[in-house]
Order: structure tokens, then C-alpha cells, then sequence
């Protein structure tokens, strides 16, 4: 993901992997964790269509020293630059001087000029998923002891349905409610609501087979997980309707699953929609002077920034 600040210059340039400098502004630039980043190219996208004579190109990285040469970088000849398998700790500024000549045809004076780019690159990840579902169901009473071992039941079940994907069912809970409707009298309802979570005990193990990406598995986990679920109480307003003789006790309200969408980032990384907003659903590493300890989606802001680096869990 590179955007200028303002908009993309044309969208061919980035299937081509490129991202262009602006002598006006810095460009920001997002390098998912662990691929290697775009080329950013030592000139605007006007002069590289130009002729430049005698071009010279110095990079220099967020620690303040020349690229040239270093290990986990690829640099070509023509100034443009990628940084290879990309960590949290490799974000920051990477400013370019692009130093050229300009022929006088008249007095065939030379003049050297200089044009200096600067990207702010950023590491990211994609945000880790988990969902969070409310259902309903009927009851006879409020006071019933077979409310509470209908919810112990029904979360085994559950679990039951997901726990091959490594995941689990979080935070869940009940309430009974009574509810006047119109015309009707009193009914009484369990309200229960829990969290499909990914994180299930052995899912680093998981991971471990994917290294690289392993929100993208663990996203795809949870979502299956999130369907099963679907599924399951979809097919109990079919029983309900098709398979008993009497109605149970405690029944499924039909059409009372919904479901909403919860991200975290891990620790060190956080949403910004201000500052990266090209890149806004992205966990993007907290800058300097910001920290995230745990798996909330905000970088917090260090009281006493120690803090110089990209990435930090405390400060």
C-alpha cells in the first residue's frame, strides 16, 4: 500500500510495484510485516519521464546512515530502492538526494542540482478479527434453574463446533429479561451474547506452519468459525419448525442472531484513520513516543517519551 498524501498519481505505477517521490511533500508508504517493500524511486513521476544527465542518488535510512551496501536492501543503479523482508523496527524516514546536471546548449556551462525525496515507510499488519454474537431465547421464567445449565450447555456445544479451527467462545454471558409485546402478554427472554475468539489454546502451534501471515489464517479461522455458528442456529428455527412434537422450554428466537465485526491489533501496532488513512483499516506500527501494550487498536501516547523507537509495547 503507497499512497501520496494527496492521491495516487495514476494507479499503474503501483501494479508496477513503484512509488514515486514528491519534492512538495513526504510520501507515506505501508509495507505489510515481513515482505519486502515497493521500489521507491529516487524522482517525481515527471522527471523520471524526462532525460536526466549524469544522475547521482544517495539514500539514507531512518538511523541516519547510507544504504548503500546494506544487507536488506536492494538498490539499483537507476536510484531506486527496495527494503527487503520488512520489520517493525525498519520503519521511519528514508530521504533520497537525487543529485543531476543541467547543460547550458549556449555556453556549455554545466550546473549541478539537487532534488531531495523523503518517504515515511511503515510497517503493518493486517487487524486480527474476532466476532461478537447476541441471540435470544425464550424461557418460561426468569427464576428457571434451567436457564443457567441451557447457557453452560449451549456454549459447550458451540465450542464444540469451532474448536477444531483453534478457536473458542470469550466472554459470554446471559440475561433474563421479561418483555411486554403489543396484544400479547408477558413473555420472558435469555439475551446471550459471546465472542467468537481465534485464539483458542494451541494456535501459535498453528501459526507456526504459516509464519509470515498469520493474521491472514487466523482471520480465515475465525470466519469459518463465525459461519459454523451461523449455520447452527439457522438449522434451530428449522427444528423448531419441522422437528418437535411440543415446543421446548428454552428456544431459539427466531431470527435474533446478529453478529459485529471486533478487530485488535497485536501489541505494538494500531489503527490511525488521522494519520494513516490510506491505510486505515490496517494495524500500522505505533510511532516513536506512542506504545501499545496489549491487543487493543490504539497506539497510547508515552507520558515520558523515552521512547525512540517504532513498535513499542511500553515505554
Amino acid at each position: 500500500r503507497a499512497v501520496p498524501k494527496e492521491e495516487q498519481h495514476s494507479i499503474d505505477l503501483v501494479e508496477k510495484n513503484y512509488v514515486y517521490g514528491d519534492t512538495k511533500q513526504e510520501v507515506n508508504v505501508y509495507v505489510k510485516m515481513f515482505t519486502n517493500s515497493p521500489f521507491l524511486v529516487c524522482m517525481d513521476l515527471a522527471r523520471s519521464r524526462e532525460e536526466v544527465i549524469d544522475p547521482k542518488y544517495l539514500w539514507i535510512g531512518p538511523d541516519g546512515k547510507n544504504l548503500e551496501g546494506q544487507m536488506y536492501v536492494n538498490l539499483t543503479e537507476t536510484g531506486k530502492l527496495m527494503v527487503m523482508g520488512f520489520k517493525e523496527s525498519m520503519s521511519g524516514a528514508y530521504t533520497c538526494t537525487l543529485s543531476h546536471k543541467i547543460l547550458e546548449t549556449t555556453t556549455q556551462e554545466e550546473r549541478v542540482v539537487f532534488e531531495a525525496y523523503k518517504f515515511m515507510v511503515y510497517a503493518y499488519r493486517e487487524a486480527d478479527h474476532a466476532y461478537q454474537v447476541f441471540v435470544r431465547f425464550t424461557t418460561r421464567e426468569c427464576e428457571l434453574a434451567a436457564n443457567g445449565q441451557f447457557f453452560e450447555e449451549l456454549k459447550k456445544i458451540l465450542n464444540n463446533i469451532i474448536s477444531d479451527l483453534t478457536c473458542h467462545i470469550i466472554e459470554s454471558s446471559y440475561k433474563c429479561h421479561s418483555i411486554k409485546r403489543p396484544k400479547q402478554g408477558l413473555l420472558h427472554e435469555l439475551f446471550v451474547s459471546f465472542q467468537v475468539n481465534p485464539f483458542a489454546p494451541g494456535w501459535e502451534e498453528v501459526c507456526h506452519q504459516v509464519p509470515y501471515d498469520c493474521e491472514d489464517a487466523t482471520n480465515m479461522r475465525v470466519q469459518e468459525a463465525r459461519e459454523r455458528i451461523g449455520e447452527f442456529f439457522n438449522k434451530q428455527t428449522y427444528a423448531l419448525k419441522h422437528e418437535f412434537q411440543t415446543v421446548p422450554t428454552i428456544h431459539y428466537v427466531d431470527n435474533s442472531f446478529s453478529v459485529t465485526h471486533i478487530d485488535s491489533c497485536r501489541p505494538g501496532f494500531g489503527k490511525n484513520d488521522i494519520t494513516h488513512k490510506n491505510c486505515a483499516s490496517c494495524c500500522v506500527v505505533c510511532e516513536p513516543g506512542t506504545y501499545s501494550p496489549n491487543n487493543e487498536v490504539t497506539c497510547q501516547i508515552c507520558t515520558r517519551p523515552r521512547v525512540k523507537k517504532y513498535g513499542a509495547r511500553s515505554c
